[in-house]
């Protein structure tokens, strides 16, 4: 049960964890030892509240769907919600987790220094990408419209986003934590690999799938973001 575990293993078991204690002024990381029903207890909040902003975390997505069998409008809203509205979640969290490790952790050969930096310019980037998707390119899929100059601009930025998480691994030393690493370091590496996971596989579904006008030869070709090689 969530309200038995520890806040310093919550926010390092469940991705995304850690804006939802920072949102509820919840301290997992110096006071990561109490239990999530005693710090919730302390600062008298509303329990269902917390464990609902938990518990979304914490829902699946379903594998099993084919999605080459499904129109582009229902792939296209699956995409909106799964990826574009969660990157818009993930990154500022991450951001400042990275902010806090650094400044902390500064003199640690281990600290990922310039990892928000990077993750900024990846929240920039990609904020810039999504809107053109859902302002021009999404707009003409639903109607059927394959449109080769658009999808040709986003296939480019996708390999641009493939080399932005490679960086990001050399960055952050692929998320191999040092001994002893505090909770904030702990779930900063946690989201990363989340991130990388997400964006990995909204890319995938882009390009091998929504990008690829079922009518005509090719479908299927590979077109690999490059973080994968």
């Amino acid at each position: 049960m969530l309200l038995t575990q520890p806040l310093g293993q919550l926010a390092t078991r469940i991705a995304g964890a850690t804006a939802v204690f920072h949102q509820f002024k919840l301290d997992f990381c110096c006071g990561g030892q109490q239990s999530l029903g005693e710090a919730i207890a302390k600062r008298g909040l509303n329990q269902q509240e917390v464990l609902q902003a938990l518990e979304n975390l914490q829902h699946q997505k379903d594998p099993a769907i084919n999605w080459h069998a499904e129109p582009a409008p229902k792939l296209i809203d699956y995409i909106l919600v799964n990826f574009h509205q969660k990157h818009r979640q993930q990154l500022p969290e991450l951001i400042r987790l990275a902010k806090r490790v650094e400044t902390v952790h500064g003199d640690s050969p281990d600290c990922p220094h310039g990892l928000a930096a990077h993750l900024h310019d990846m929240q920039q980037e990609l904020e810039s990408h999504m809107l053109k998707e859902e302002q021009i390119l999404f707009p003409m899929l639903r109607q059927g419209i394959y449109p080769y100059g658009p999808i040709s601009v986003m296939l480019e930025e996708h390999q641009e986003h493939g080399d932005a998480l490679k960086k990001l691994d050399e960055l952050s030393f692929e998320q191999q934590l040092p001994l002893g690493a505090c909770n904030t370091w702990t779930a900063l590496y946690l989201g990363l690999k989340e991130l990388k996971e997400d964006l990995m596989q909204h890319i995938l579904l882009e390009n091998e799938i929504l990008f690829v006008e079922p009518t005509k030869p090719g479908h299927g070709e590979q077109h690999c973001c490059g973080s994968c090689q």
